[in-house]
């Protein structure tokens, strides 16, 4: 039975920054170098940097599967979308079904806080959780290459799902 647990304390924080590095390294050797890897670790899933994003209006849920932390969301209200910040899944809890439940997870607090579309990036060689998200019913929007210092950017498409079509 999988439940999304809220991030609520420092400790959570630690766990979350502990997990996402975990993830990253699993997920990300084969589309981003090492060293990008790192920076981006450093500079947006270290505890500091999540409890910043906290600070402006993130809000993050541990994947939790029969009790086991499989893995992690964020999600951040605009005015008229919520965006999906980040959605990962452990190695080895992949294909279980868990990042379907999430985006399920995902577009009920969508719904809850009147948004009227789900707007996520990802990047344009990141082919299987692109696949995900078409499956599920996301469209791609735009494409956008945003710098994000020390040389190193993130190249992605953006996806949005329209609440109409819930």
């Amino acid at each position: 039975m999988s439940n999304f647990s809220v991030v609520s304390n420092d400790d959570d924080l630690k766990k979350l920054a502990h997990m996402a590095c975990e993830i990253w390294h699993q997920h990300y050797f084969d589309i981003l170098s090492f060293e990008q890897i790192e920076y981006m670790l450093n500079n947006f899933q270290s505890v500091n940097a999540l409890k910043n994003q906290v600070n402006e209006g993130y809000e993050y849920y541990f994947i939790v599967d029969n009790n086991i932390y499989t893995g992690y969301l964020g999600i951040k209200k605009y005015p008229k979308h919520l965006f999906l910040s980040k959605l990962y899944i452990k190695k080895d809890h992949r294909g279980k079904g868990l990042g379907k439940k999430a985006i399920e997870f995902v577009l009920q607090r969508a719904k809850e806080l009147g948004c009227d579309k789900v707007v996520l990036t990802v990047n344009k060689e990141n082919v299987n959780s692109i696949s995900v998200y078409e499956k599920l019913g996301f469209k791609k929007t735009d494409s956008i290459v945003t710098d994000i210092g020390a040389g190193f950017v993130m190249n992605d498409y953006i996806y949005t799902y329209f609440m109409s079509s819930v």
